[in-house]
């Protein structure tokens, strides 16, 4: 039993698809008077998204595959010819024990220096 009460549905083409040099009576909505409107008008309109009509599946993956492999390959060429560290981490003869306040010094915790941030 049809639920719409006989009304002629037309089929679902959506009308961004349409000529739009066509000859029709609303220009912008690109359909003719009198022309039956489909039940899903909201979703085939010309206002709605277009239909993704640029690459194929197979186009797409191998578009995407390609600039993967790409990137990394360009990755591994940086990582293999970039330089290394151009000189060695400082060090102190004596450490700096005693220019950090000397082994009687106490240590900075994160409460005490969350109260001090605080107040």
């Amino acid at each position: 039993m049809k639920q719409n009460g006989g009304f002629i549905n037309p089929p679902a083409i959506k009308r961004s698809l349409r000529d739009p040099y066509g000859d029709w009576w609303d220009k912008q909505e690109r359909r003719n008077f009198g022309e039956p409107v489909h039940e899903d008008n909201d979703v085939l309109g010309v206002f709605s998204t277009e239909p993704y009509t640029h690459a194929r599946p197979l186009k797409a993956f191998l578009s995407f595959g390609t600039f993967v492999l790409t990137t990394l390959g360009v990755c591994a060429v940086v990582y293999q010819y970039y330089p290394d560290k151009p000189s060695t981490a400082r060090t102190f003869p004596d450490g700096l024990a005693a220019e950090l306040g000397g082994p009687t010094a106490l240590p900075v915790s994160s409460d005490i220096f969350m109260q001090h941030i605080q107040s």
